[in-house]
């Protein structure tokens, strides 16, 4: 694209699912996401000024209106994300200039399918295209997790925004969040299909309890990487270590190390499942996830647990669990295609009883990550 210039851009950049392997990602651990059929567009057109930017989100009155020599983070918690991607584009690139955008979503925010991600991947590789900035796919990635450690405050690890830009059509990624080396494993799920609940409650936990997690896991590698040098996360730990560090962890920082572990197992335990066909054990694990994320990581809630509970005697699903941060948003369910239209009727029923709260659901179609239109 050099010896050419682009006035105006449009980008789709997609939320994305995780089938397992949660709350791994910041432990350098594995994950096993992909992008979904759902996405936000970005219609990105220079304005001919050297600083000026205009930022309008269909659904939000108010455009952002951002001078890139003075960028601050803002007290509105979406700005944030807009924000962080120009501060650390500019940062690295002064060939960025003057531009109009316009965002369309059709992603449920709060639903744990990481609209964030999309959001600052999305602008990104739109700006990246439209002022030819030569950013790698890598690096676009990088800076928008940069993006959201230093502007939203959210320490996440970097399995969203890479799920976002690198995911492939009809195919899940084995991500090893330590050396960045990647796997594109075919998701042939047939006849069963992945259906999303989203519990539409999102407790104000979330964000906090997140990077409390966080700092309960680095304390528990802090402590085995006393009697066991080379532990650097937990990524490094097996249970035998964590085993004979009992007495040196609190109960908690046992809980939260025991869990991360046994995850990693269970994420490579998944793929080798989904290689075989075996989506019996693939259901199994989803549920041990849950148990795990619910009893040790302690980040469910009583309406995710209604939700997997619900299905635990349910031979047309195969699996359930909580799927992102936690206290809220969706369950991710493994249920045969026959019976998905009755499971999420009788789903939708008995949890408006339950909570008086309306249910609602999509599935999850592994799609290409962010792409120029």
């Amino acid at each position: 694209m050099a010896d050419m210039v682009l006035d105006k851009v449009i980008v789709d950049s997609p939320g994305r699912i995780n089938i397992i392997g949660e709350h791994t990602d910041y432990n350098l651990g594995y994950v096993l996401p992909t992008a979904i059929d759902k996405r936000i567009r970005f219609t990105l057109e220079r304005n001919n000024t050297d600083t000026q930017c205009e930022i309008s989100s269909k659904g939000y009155e108010k455009a952002l209106v951002v001078d890139l020599k003075h960028i601050a983070p803002s007290n509105i918690q979406w700005e944030n994300y807009i924000l962080g991607v120009l501060y650390e584009i500019y940062k690295r690139s002064k060939a960025l200039k003057g531009f109009q955008c316009t965002i369309e979503s059709d992603l449920p925010v709060g639903s744990g399918v990481s609209s964030s991600a999309a959001l600052e991947c999305g602008l990104a590789f739109g700006l990246n295209e439209l002022f030819d900035l030569g950013l790698s796919k890598h690096e676009i990635v990088a800076l928008s997790r940069d993006a959201e450690h230093n502007y939203v405050g959210t320490k996440c690890g970097i399995m969203d925004q890479f799920a976002s830009v690198m995911s492939k059509k009809d195919h899940i990624i084995l991500l090893d969040c330590k050396s960045m080396e990647h796997t594109y494993v075919p998701f042939a799920i047939a006849p069963y299909k992945l259906v999303l609940l989203n519990s539409n409650v999102s407790h104000s936990l979330a964000s906090s309890e997140y990077n409390t997690r966080r700092k309960e896991c680095e304390e528990g590698a802090a402590i085995l990487q006393k009697k066991y040098p080379y532990v650097a996360s937990l990524r490094d730990a097996n249970l035998k270590m964590i085993e004979t560090c009992k007495t040196a962890l609190s109960p908690k920082v046992l809980n939260r190390c025991t869990y991360v572990v046994e995850e990693n197992n269970r994420v490579l335990d998944a793929v080798e499942a989904l290689k075989k066909g075996d989506l019996k054990t693939l259901g199994t694990l989803m549920y041990q996830t849950h148990k795990g994320l619910r009893t040790l990581y302690e980040v469910s809630c009583p309406e995710l647990d209604f939700l997997v509970d619900f299905t635990t005697n349910m031979e047309e699903v195969l699996g359930a669990r909580l799927m992102g941060g936690g206290f809220g948003g969706c369950t991710i369910n493994l249920v045969h295609e026959d019976a998905a239209d009755a499971f999420i009727k009788s789903a939708s029923e008995a949890y408006e009883k339950e909570f008086n709260i309306k249910l609602t659901s999509f599935e999850g179609h592994p799609s290409a990550g962010t792409t120029l239109l």
